[in-house]
């Protein structure tokens, strides 16, 4: 979030634009109030390594609160914005946060949480109205009347700072993950393999469509201004929104997660075909798995433009792939780019090409989760020179990585190892799904067996009637084993709004005492 020469070159340009509001905020103006913020943090006695924590939603301020950070060699951590109290109260106390940028809007959740975090002492409210609530050790000031007294110039030891995120928390605490501040001015920090990899360029417009909180967005927005672009921060993801932004901003790089596609795709054919999108020039996807089906579609209505990585937070390692790769090995989330790739066994050996196992990297990046060595150890190999997210894949003759799930989540049912994603990117694909979780549920002779929960589209009523409909469907396209038993429904299933399913929340109804037996 450093704009360095692009403050003063580009200093009228937009920077920052709301989408709903269509609010924008300079270079100019950026630039002045993150500088003012670094002051602030360094009267507040943060220096080069400490931390402090951003709770909001997608708000003008927040990238500004980040850039903050990024200039001044501070470890800032945006949090994810729909915790509850006592989550963000854990993360809060967990990152030893000094210091919480917040928004009137989260301000009561902040309040609630500060009980349970001892190192915060001062709390910061952008768009303040009214008289502040107060907390005990606690200074709880308007970022705007707090910034008043500082100079809008740079502080004098500017030095590189970084997020230190969390992981999503799908299954289980979510962890801080700690990497090196790299010695550098900010100015110099820029990552060429990422800027490569995206095509990005001078001057480029950006359409965030994703919580700021996230790590792909958090990369995707400080890039953008490093390079002079703008972007257009969408405040949640909507579907005609998203393309009706494309057509008036000219937007030229995105970056979304498959459930968007699946949204996109679903919109009426008047609708998908009434804005004119000939200004995107690379969409990037990540964060979940992509149903062939779905990017099928989507690569024959926007064209080869479609880049898809993996990666993890944890900055392990990397695989991407162009469209046109993709083609030629469907359902592939790419070769590896970054970091040297391992798929292994129980035994921590060498699985055969095409034979699914764990996915290992040698670490491109070294990061440790905060505060947490024993976590840390755990997704370490023995020999400490690989690391793991838990996810499982293989890789074919070509190098391609293909994932199929997390470990956390493979069915055993009769001795017979269920990766269930095949089954969830199958079902979304139904043109009266919205949205899908697959998982083991008890079964006394079997161990396990398949469940699935469906999420209906917008005008299908749930019943015995679509559940028959929809156990045929898969029994038409998968093996008998890979196909539920059972079907149930919900109205909304529990998905970040980065994508992320929370299955363990579904699967953990249906264990009972017993829903703790994976962690």
């Amino acid at each position: 979030m450093y704009p360095g020469i692009h403050a003063t070159e580009r200093a009228d340009q937009a920077a920052v634009v709301m989408a709903s509001s269509g609010k924008a905020l300079s270079y100019r103006e950026f630039d002045a109030r993150a500088n003012r913020l670094a002051h602030l943090l360094r009267s507040e006695g943060l220096h080069r390594g400490d931390h402090y924590s951003i709770f909001m939603e997608n708000h003008e301020w927040y990238l500004v609160a980040c850039s903050a950070g990024e200039r001044s060699g501070l470890y800032y951590t945006p949090a994810n914005s729909h915790l509850t109290a006592d989550e963000v109260g854990y993360i809060f106390e967990n990152s030893v946060s000094q210091v919480v940028v917040t928004s009137m809007a989260r301000l009561d959740t902040v309040m609630a949480a500060l009980d349970a975090a001892p190192c915060v002492r001062l709390c910061l409210v952008a768009d303040a109205h009214g008289p502040l609530p107060q907390h005990p050790g606690v200074r709880v000031l308007a970022l705007d009347d707090a910034l008043a007294a500082f100079p809008s110039t740079p502080i004098d030891d500017e030095s590189t700072g970084a997020p230190m995120m969390y992981s999503s928390g799908t299954t289980g605490r979510p962890k801080g993950i700690l990497k090196p501040l790299s010695r550098k001015p900010p100015a110099l920090a820029i990552s060429k393999f990422l800027r490569d990899l995206w095509l990005y360029r001078e001057g480029l417009v950006y359409l965030s469509p994703a919580p700021l909180y996230h790590s792909a967005p958090q990369g995707a927005t400080a890039l953008t201004i490093r390079m002079g672009g703008t972007v257009v921060i969408m405040e949640k993801f909507d579907p005609e929104q998203f393309l009706a932004l494309v057509e008036r901003y000219r937007v030229t790089h995105v970056q979304m997660v498959p459930t968007m596609f699946s949204r996109l795709l679903k919109l009426p054919d008047e609708v998908r075909h009434r804005y004119d999108l000939s200004s995107l020039e690379v969409v990037v996807h990540a964060a979940a798995p992509c149903p062939i089906p779905v990017k099928e579609q989507m690569i024959a209505w926007w064209g080869p433009i479609i880049r898809e990585y993996y990666g993890a937070t944890e900055g392990m390692g990397f695989a991407a792939c162009n469209s046109e790769e993709w083609l030629t090995h469907k359902g592939s989330v790419g070769r590896p780019v970054f970091g040297e790739l391992h798929i292994l066994d129980e035994m921590m050996q060498e699985c055969p090409t095409g034979t699914p196992g764990t996915v290992w990297f040698k670490t491109a990046t070294p990061f440790e989760y905060f505060n947490d060595p024993d976590k840390t150890r755990e997704n370490t190999s023995p020999d400490g020179t690989m690391t793991t997210v838990g996810d499982v894949g293989y890789v074919d003759h070509d190098g391609y990585l293909y994932l199929t799930d997390r470990a956390t989540f493979m069915i055993i049912s009769g001795g017979v190892n269920i990766y269930p994603q095949e089954t969830e990117n199958l079902l979304i694909t139904h043109p009266k799904v919205t949205d899908a979780a697959v998982f083991g549920v008890p079964n006394e002779d079997l161990g396990e067996e398949v469940k699935a929960v469906v999420q209906l589209s917008p005008g299908i009523d749930p019943g015995p009637d679509v559940a028959a409909e929809l156990m045929e469907f898969c029994r038409a396209n998968l093996s008998l084993q890979k196909c539920p038993r059972s079907i149930d429904f919900e109205a909304e299933l529990p998905r970040t709004p980065t994508g992320k399913l929370f299955k363990r929340l579904l699967r953990d109804r249906y264990w009972g005492d017993r829903a703790n037996r994976i962690v």
